[in-house]
């Protein structure tokens, strides 16, 4: 099932991050980026403009809506981001960007990415190293000289929808300017900043009781969400609130994994080591010896869709050890001919083999840094791919598709990726796969 599921930011903004105009071909981010994000914030109980909940009441416009069982980014927000004026992407278990050359779909992947990084706790360079270059080239400065972006998250889960909301200053120096997290219609921390000659920003975040909102300063190039459970006690209702909220939201970014398999990395001998797939697959041979021990069924899994992706006979995936302590990774080909070593597959081969694995295991075999908070059950990886499908046939491009959906079916992986427009084609017709396409 496929629908054309980009609409647009602004009525979204309108209730979570005011940043004044929003951004495009002919204007900048808004003079009122990061001094008017607390506008109309209640110091008593921190509601929003458009709904007053009490602190514990929980009601709101998202009251009684069941959560995922698991945290999961629902929704991306980006203006004034790369190719993006202004838009709305509902993600889903399995989520495909298509669309010409210089649409977004790579934008719309690494702002996801850029957000888990924050939320991991790297900073704003760490997670935009070019933050220019995310911003619309035509994009006027405002009134300070001021050029940014905005982008934001909707993270489902045990509590419900949490909305966060942030604005990024790119120049003339990178700074987080602005930050907002919502829930049920209530601000539960918001950001601004007040003074540009200090590296900081205002910080204010619900408290409850006499109190009504605790204000302090936090560093500007830093998700203050992430910050949150090293400032609140959780001693109130309004605290635990904060916190269940953000640890929702830091649970569901921090749980990703980018892959970009990288065939030329792949053919070689590597070390024996954790076991764990990095994001270039370059140890494919060192994982596929740790499933075959410990993983015979999804193992056999990956066996299986080995026959469909690559040329030739296949009995199964082997592994062979060497004096060293290397391994080398081979198909074999049955009792009567030799196995075929991955360094002689081709780079499709390679590259179906290696997305095949990270579809059918999770974060115990991927390298990835889960929350803590959290068991592994309780968690769902997003993978995000860039060019899913580059240089892959039909046949597998349409495995790969059945492997996604037969995983992501269970809850415990998501699918982000940017597909072509042939592997689009046949995706449309096949019930939950979401396609966003970005054409004109």
């Amino acid at each position: 099932m496929a629908a054309r599921t980009v609409r647009r930011m602004d009525a979204t903004l309108d209730t979570g991050l005011d940043c004044g105009p929003t951004a495009g071909p002919d204007t900048g981010f808004g003079t009122g980026l990061g001094t008017g994000l607390d506008a109309g914030l209640d110091a008593g109980r921190g509601a929003a403009p458009d709904a007053a909940p009490d602190a514990g009441s929980g009601a709101g416009p998202d009251a009684g809506r069941p959560g995922h069982q698991r945290p999961a980014v629902t929704e991306l927000r980006l203006a004034a981001f790369g190719a993006h004026r202004s838009a709305v992407f509902p993600l889903g278990p399995v989520t495909l960007f298509t669309g010409p050359s210089g649409s977004g779909k790579s934008h719309a992947l690494d702002a996801y990415q850029a957000l888990s990084r924050l939320a991991s706790g790297a900073t704003l360079a760490e997670a935009f190293p070019d933050p220019r270059a995310r911003v619309p080239e035509r994009a006027v400065p405002d009134a300070e000289r001021r050029r940014g972006f905005r982008l934001g998250c909707t993270v489902d889960g045990p509590v419900g929808p949490v909305h966060l909301e942030l604005a990024v200053q790119a120049e003339p120096s990178l700074r987080l300017v602005g930050e907002r997290l919502t829930h049920n219609g209530e601000i539960l921390l918001t950001t601004a900043l007040r003074d540009p000659g200090r590296r900081s920003v205002q910080a204010a975040w619900l408290t409850g009781g006499a109190t009504g909102m605790t204000r302090a300063p936090l560093p500007d190039d830093r998700l203050g969400t992430a910050l949150l459970p090293l400032r609140v006690a959780g001693a109130t209702a309004g605290q635990r609130r904060v916190l269940a909220a953000a640890e929702q939201v830091v649970v569901a970014l921090r749980s990703v994994f980018p892959c970009d398999p990288r065939p030329e990395r792949m053919r070689g001998a590597v070390p024996s080591g954790t076991g764990r797939l990095r994001g270039d697959c370059a140890n494919l041979a060192d994982v596929l010896r740790r499933t075959r021990r410990e993983c015979g069924t999804r193992h056999a899994l990956l066996t299986t869709a080995a026959r469909t992706g690559c040329a030739g006979p296949v009995a199964g995936l082997d592994v062979r050890p060497h004096p060293d302590g290397s391994v080398t990774a081979l198909l074999d080909r049955g009792p009567a001919a030799p196995g075929t070593a991955l360094g002689r597959l081709g780079a499709g081969e390679l590259r179906f083999l290696a997305l095949a694995l990270v579809l059918l295991t999770g974060p115990g075999v991927l390298a990835v840094d889960p929350a803590a908070e959290l068991l592994s059950a309780q968690q769902a990886l997003t993978v995000l791919a860039d060019g899913f499908d580059h240089g892959l046939d039909g046949r597998q491009r349409a495995e790969l598709l059945r492997l996604a959906l037969l995983s992501c079916a269970r809850g415990h992986i998501r699918l982000v990726a940017a597909i072509g427009e042939e592997t689009a084609g046949t995706a449309r017709a096949l019930p939950g796969v979401s396609v966003v396409d970005l054409g004109p």
